[in-house]
């Protein structure tokens, strides 16, 4: 048997709500240790879109997704949290005592006494368009996402989809683009509205091109793009450019969670409204991979219900202590702890 990593709280996931719910634990005297598939702190957010803006956090009119998750990590400074990075959870199992021992796909092993899956949709990637050759030009002119807006500068853009995402990276990517062209397969969007408004007051200004229309064949040498074949409503359209963006969605997948025991409901993980807590005892489920009436998908949600999870969580570790709800802002044991006491 390897060597055991004990800790009060595993958190299944790194992303924005993982990394707050360090916080609120932390408020309470919990250690956590993060165990994340990908390389690096953030979830999707430091993976898909570091630079794409946020604008509906709290007290922030603007933020981008990299620099929220670097806010959340400072904030968390003050309780050490662990990381282990690089890892799936292969197995999990509840001990006599109750805790969990948790297992990885390299052979680590953890103890905890509660165990948080905090992990977005689960693994993700994204869905590959259905364009013959597609794959030779993948990671050099063609990309799933937009890790730094630098280099696609002075590029000629092809961006495909009519989800948020292509909507925003229009937006934000026209004014240092050589060109962009925009291509939906209809007129009609899923974006925000006002996103929709803006594409298409660039649209009329000239800024931005808008085609109707599926991509049909992709044109270059060496994995370099030079042009893309639309087929259009009435007939095909040849588009110069030297990267593609396409946003098709991205495929969720459980993995081994699927395999814990706990209830699911279309691949999400039903929980109470009071504790965040699944099927069962002691495993929590905060962000967008739960399920409960009204739930919706927003960061500022996976807070809330970090909040109320941390609750329960200190209740279950220390059962024998009394939890008193204190609030930062007043209370010196809390800014002692936060290393502000006294500013």
């Amino acid at each position: 048997m390897g060597e055991v990593t004990r800790t009060d709280v595993l958190i299944v996931g790194a992303g924005p709500v993982g990394l707050f719910a360090v916080f609120e634990l932390g408020l309470l005297d919990l250690k956590c240790h993060l165990v994340d598939i990908l390389d690096r702190p953030g979830g999707q957010c430091a993976e898909l879109y570091p630079e794409k803006p946020i604008y509906d956090i709290p007290a922030y009119p603007t933020i981008s997704a990299q620099g929220l998750v670097d806010r959340l990590l400072e904030q968390i400074e003050p309780f050490e949290p662990q990381f282990t990075f690089n890892r799936m959870i292969s197995a999990l199992e509840r001990q006599e005592d109750g805790s969990f021992r948790v297992t990885t796909d390299e052979g680590e092993i953890f103890e905890a006494k509660v165990v948080v899956i905090a992990a977005g949709g689960g693994s993700f990637q994204p869905k590959r368009p259905p364009i013959p050759g597609i794959e030779e030009y993948e990671d050099r002119s063609v990309h799933y996402a937009v890790r730094r807006m630098e280099d696609f500068r002075d590029e000629d853009l092809l961006i495909v989809g009519g989800g948020d995402s292509a909507l925003d990276w229009t937006l934000n990517l026209q004014p240092i683009a050589r060109s962009l062209t925009l291509v939906h397969r209809r007129s009609q969007f899923r974006a925000a509205p006002d996103s929709v408004n803006k594409m298409m007051a660039l649209k009329d200004q000239e800024k931005v091109d808008f085609q109707v229309g599926q991509i049909k064949a992709l044109s270059g040498t060496g994995g370099q793009l030079e042009s893309a074949t639309i087929k259009g409503v009435d007939r095909d359209v040849e588009i110069a450019c030297t990267r593609l963006l396409p946003f098709f969605g991205l495929t969720m997948k459980l993995g081994p969670i699927s395999e814990w025991g706990l209830n699911l409901h279309e691949n999400l993980i039903p929980v109470d409204t009071e504790k965040f807590e699944t099927s069962e005892p002691g495993i929590f489920a905060i962000g967008d991979i739960n399920h409960y009436p009204g739930k919706l998908k927003l960061i500022l949600s996976g807070f809330h219900e970090a909040a109320l999870m941390a609750q329960a969580a200190k209740r279950i570790v220390h059962p024998d202590e009394r939890v008193v709800f204190q609030y930062t802002t007043s209370s010196t044991s809390l800014q002692k702890k936060l290393g502000v006491a006294g500013r």
